[in-house]
């Protein structure tokens, strides 16, 4: 298992640990909830931190002029490695925060094509002014217009009320993005961070998050065959389902203590470390950050022999039986299990 992982497993249990050993007894439910709330708020709130920084650093390294690829490469690449920071801090954030703030999570990472369907046929024509289509995908769209594969075009090319993307090309679009687009995802960053007290988490509603977010990982994955990926105009996904891994280990891990005080938490809690372990293996046998490539015959739902002999392939069986609900020793099952020991609700597949 390499070492980012083992760090992700070891800092929540480090975090929890403060009153372990108690001599006043054993603790109360009422007491572990309490050490998760706290921890899992001053956890998530540095990359929510992150995230609000990482968004302004967007906006101050945006050219107030049209963009130009020698003039302003020291900016793009500036912009592109702030974006690139943001998409991190959130993706780490992300199973937990999704549940307790859908409105904030829709404006900060909706796909352009969740956008497009309730904008109508008219769509947002216009790529900068911080309406209509917003957040990271928005400003992603932008920064990599000069490098998305065509395939991915194409594909929203069809899509009712598509505009292709583009660098801003004058003055004024210049400015809209700086002031207008990338202020946005920095006030909805602001809007998270204001909210985030330990008042608003429901840690059952954040358990479930942690929960649909593994299983959603096998929907990341099929989309990479359609073109329909998240951050496919960075070709990130790959990252970005390696984050949302470590930061549902991350905070998975502050329930432990109290998941081992339960009648056969602790064998519950192996199997789910277990799980967690392979799928981290499977994720870290692909190299770079994006999803390797799908054959071009790819069928999610019969997969033939060759294709799944692939790298993709290879990923997708992995994935599949490492989150798969109702396979036994999955992700998900095994926190199903644990969210039944800690008096949550089971998360039960769409």
């Amino acid at each position: 298992m390499n070492a980012r992982f083992l760090l992700a497993l070891a800092l929540p249990l480090v975090a929890c640990s403060s009153e372990d050993g108690d001599p006043s007894g054993p603790k109360t439910d009422s007491q572990y909830k309490a050490d998760v709330t706290r921890g899992m708020h001053d956890s998530l709130l540095a990359d929510i931190k992150a995230l609000h920084q990482s968004a302004t650093e967007i906006g101050k390294a945006a050219p107030e002029h049209a963009w130009d690829a020698d003039a302003d490469a020291d900016a793009i690449a500036g912009m592109t490695q702030a974006w690139l920071d943001a998409r991190a801090a959130y993706e780490r954030t992300e199973g937990a925060l999704a549940p307790l703030f859908p409105d904030i999570d829709g404006a900060i990472d909706a796909r352009y094509d969740d956008f497009l369907a309730d904008l109508g046929a008219d769509g947002d024509q216009n790529l900068f002014d911080g309406e209509g289509v917003t957040g990271m995908h928005a400003i992603e769209r932008i920064l990599f217009a000069h490098s998305t594969p065509k395939s991915v075009i194409t594909l929203e090319a069809s899509l009712p009320g598509y505009k292709a993307a583009a660098w801003p090309e004058t003055d004024e679009e210049a400015l809209d993005f700086k002031q207008k687009l990338c202020a946005t995802l920095v006030a909805d960053s602001a809007r998270l961070e204001k909210q985030w007290t330990p008042q608003v988490i429901d840690l059952d509603g954040a358990y479930g998050g942690l929960i649909s977010l593994m299983n959603e990982q096998r929907e990341k994955v099929n989309k990479a065959a359609s073109e329909e990926e998240e951050s496919r105009y960075a070709q990130r996904t790959m990252a970005d389902i390696r984050d949302n891994l470590a930061g549902t280990v991350k905070i998975y891990g502050l329930f432990r203590p109290w998941l081992h005080s339960k009648d056969g938490g602790l064998t519950i809690d192996d199997d789910v470390q277990a799980a967690f372990e392979a799928l981290d293996a499977a994720y870290s046998a692909v190299t770079g950050d994006a999803i390797p490539q799908p054959p071009a015959d790819w069928s999610a739902e019969k997969p033939s022999e060759k294709d799944l002999a692939t790298p993709f392939g290879e990923l997708y069986t992995a994935v599949q039986g490492s989150v798969d609900p109702n396979v036994s020793g999955s992700a998900v099952e095994g926190m199903n299990r644990a969210a039944v020991k800690l008096g949550f609700e089971e998360f039960v597949d769409p």
